[in-house]
């Protein structure tokens, strides 16, 4: 599987996203992980379709990575293909009306994704797992930036890359939540391809920050 870095720009400094989004690139990074949240489905809110089509203007090759963390989706689909996401990913637990999204998203053109919380187990997804281009491992509680990796859920990225293999998929599997330098190797060892990184990218030296996220994914795929 390709090794993606995706930092998270729920990180990045609102004031200043231009100057830190082209730090965060400048090593070679092709992807930005956006986060939309509604108040609802958690506590927080974050930024809608304005601010993502301004982003995929200043950003016209970067691949927009779009979590949706927000109640029954399916009304937002076609919103978020018009302000240039890539990839929709759309949680689990959010919706009555799962595989309909998905294929909603599909429809609209972009690539799809499914997240699951902590405490989501993966076979409430197993029956989309042929269905998706993605899927999501929260690591974290959603919704807050800056918190530390929960152990378990690596358990589950370990069980569905074991799923891929047995269904003969080729889904990619992120993580998003604690993912710093320090844990990385053992965050790659279980089995995730594309890493969200919020705090351990933006914050200190951008450039290099993403560069040292860079080397280690590329040292790993090359073993």
């Amino acid at each position: 599987m390709e090794m993606i870095l995706a930092p998270s720009m729920l990180s990045a400094n609102f004031a200043h996203l231009g100057e830190d989004f082209a730090q965060a690139m400048q090593p070679g990074v092709k992807w930005l992980h956006v986060d939309v949240m509604d108040g609802h489905f958690v506590p927080n809110i974050s930024f809608g379709p304005p601010v993502i089509s301004s982003v995929r203007k200043l950003l016209p090759e970067t691949f927009l990575d779009v979590h949706m963390m927000v109640e029954e989706p399916l009304r937002f689909v076609e919103d978020y293909k018009n302000c240039g996401a890539d990839l929709l990913t759309i949680h689990a637990e959010a919706t009555v009306h799962l595989e309909e999204t998905i294929e909603a998203v599909r429809a609209a053109g972009m690539k799809v994704g499914v997240a699951i919380s902590p405490a989501t187990p993966v076979e409430d997804i197993t029956a989309v797992l042929s269905r998706v281009d993605m899927v999501l491992v929260m690591s974290v509680v959603p919704g807050y930036g800056g918190q530390s990796l929960i152990p378990h859920t690596l358990d589950k990225i370990r069980e569905l890359v074991t799923l891929r293999k047995k269904l003969g998929l080729k889904y990619d599997i992120e993580i998003d939540g604690g993912v710093k330098l320090d844990n990385l190797d053992t965050v790659l060892e279980s089995g995730a391809n594309v890493i969200v990184a919020g705090s351990a990218i933006f914050s200190g030296d951008i450039a290099g920050n993403a560069a040292a996220f860079l080397e280690k994914l590329q040292a790993y795929k090359a073993v």
